[in-house]
């Protein structure tokens, strides 16, 4: 049985920092309306699934990224990113409700809210709404796959340092971890539905709150001792650095609108007091939090993820790494299928017999697991993967295509034209200015890192 089916939220789909392009369902006689029912979520699971959404392994890196900005710098623009993004995201959301209205739909994701908006705007725009869907898509897939590379450094770096400190030593370099990683996580991405994946979900949900929670214990217990001096502001050459790191955590455009269509209550979702708002509010807290503590206690020894700055004489912190490497490890399968929905029908039709899909599916399956490998493998810095992920992919879907989406889909109201312009062209130029300079940055960061000789962050198992 192929992957080919819709993704569902309801079905635990919905992880760190998931962007699930479920496919719409059309507004008539023949929607199952009892199915709808079946599948909705109230108001308090759905901000359980957005905040699971949006706290991931991005959290842990965000103390570095304050050391890239500066602690006050760092700690004003994670709310002056929030808000920006949390706005570019109601601009998508209530696009998609008038796109819905005007289009007799009941549900859009996110790619086809853009694709019709562009064929309501501007004549000249009009022609490239295929374009548009398919780059949406295609940052999607490389968010999601960005994710997984991620997934396969940090875990390896948490279980290394970890087993290493309470067992004595263990004889294997960081990229014998990762390789040992390969074969169960291609036995977790052979299965074919992701239904069978939910209680691995839950479990990973519980393993990762648990450790955040024992994480931040470990940021705060020793803040009365004297620490070396962090400055307010880092300086200009690394704040596009710190810019890719935050719209990185920040920006789970993707995840929004799925997350709405499967509400009984959807009135309930926008608003000042609505699901997203308090949701999107939560998770910039704790990001400022963690932040903002994390680079106060470590300064600048501070690592990738901050879970490899905990005491490595302590067994308890060792145990914290442990439980989030497994969590995160857990969450691979889940970041894994979103991209499949799409790209497996695709690859798909290029085959005529059974036999022929499934096996070019599955050889697709095995390439995207051993390429996310090898790319860890190559960057063993999870602070550069992250800031390039967030600078390319992050950026230009939380807010280089949300103007274009709202003023396309507004453009016959030509009373809101020149203030939509106006609003769309200041969050575009802030998106195009951190795309640019995030990019850049990031890659030269990574040749950097090449030409340096640098492979795995030192430690040491001495307190």
């Amino acid at each position: 049985m192929s992957m080919s089916r819709v993704v569902k939220p309801d079905e635990e789909a919905v992880d760190d920092g998931l962007l699930s392009p479920s496919k719409a369902v059309k507004a008539t006689s023949s929607v199952d309306t009892s199915q709808v029912d079946k599948y909705a979520t109230n108001d308090g699971e759905t901000l359980v699934h957005l905040l699971k959404a949006n706290i991931g392994p991005g959290i842990l890196a965000l103390p570095q990224a304050f050391k890239n900005s500066g602690l006050w710098v760092g700690f004003a623009g994670i709310f002056l990113f929030g808000a920006v993004c949390a706005h570019a995201t109601h601009m998508v959301v209530y696009s998609s409700k008038e796109l819905c209205r005007l289009n007799n739909r009941l549900h859009l994701t996110y790619e086809e809210t853009a694709k019709l908006a562009f064929e309501r705007g501007p004549r000249k725009l009009r022609g490239n709404a295929p374009t548009v869907y398919r780059l949406i898509l295609l940052f999607l897939a490389l968010t999601q796959f960005g994710f997984c590379t991620v997934y396969f450094v940090f875990v390896p770096q948490n279980l290394k340092q970890a087993l290493e400190c309470m067992t004595g030593g263990t004889g294997m370099s960081q990229l014998g971890f990762q390789a040992a990683m390969i074969l169960p996580v291609l036995l977790f991405c052979y299965i074919p539905e992701l239904k069978v994946l939910a209680p691995v979900s839950m479990l990973a949900g519980i393993l990762k709150t648990t450790g955040l929670i024992l994480t931040f214990y470990y940021l705060v217990k020793d803040l009365g001792k004297p620490h070396e001096p962090v400055p307010g502001f880092a300086g200009w050459a690394t704040l596009p650095l710190y810019f890719g790191s935050a719209i990185y955590a920040i920006g789970g455009i993707g995840i929004v609108l799925p997350l709405e269509n499967k509400m009984a209550t959807p009135k309930s979702y926008p608003g000042w007091t609505g699901v997203l708002n308090t949701g999107l509010l939560l998770c910039v807290i704790m990001y400022a939090t963690v932040g903002f503590y994390g680079y106060l206690m470590y300064g600048n020894d501070v690592q990738g993820s901050i879970t490899l700055n905990l005491p490595p004489g302590e067994t308890l912190a060792q145990v914290i790494k442990i439980l989030i490497a497994i969590s995160v490890f857990l969450g691979y399968p889940l970041q894994f299928y979103v991209p499949l929905t799409f790209l497996v029908p695709a690859l798909r039709k290029h085959f005529h017999t059974s036999r022929s899909k499934f096996i070019a599916e599955y050889c697709m399956r095995t390439a995207i697991v051993l390429i996310t490998f090898v790319l860890a493998a190559a960057i063993p810095n999870i602070g550069l993967f992250v800031s390039l992920i967030g600078a390319v992919a992050s950026t230009t879907l939380a807010l280089l295509i949300p103007p274009f989406v709202e003023i396309c889909t507004y453009w016959s109201h030509k009373e809101k034209r020149i203030p939509l312009l106006i609003k769309g062209s200041l969050i575009f130029a802030l998106g195009l200015l951190g795309f640019v300079t995030g990019t850049v940055s990031s890659v030269m960061a990574i040749v950097q890192f090449f030409t340096s000789g640098s492979q795995e962050p030192p430690y040491s198992c001495e307190c």
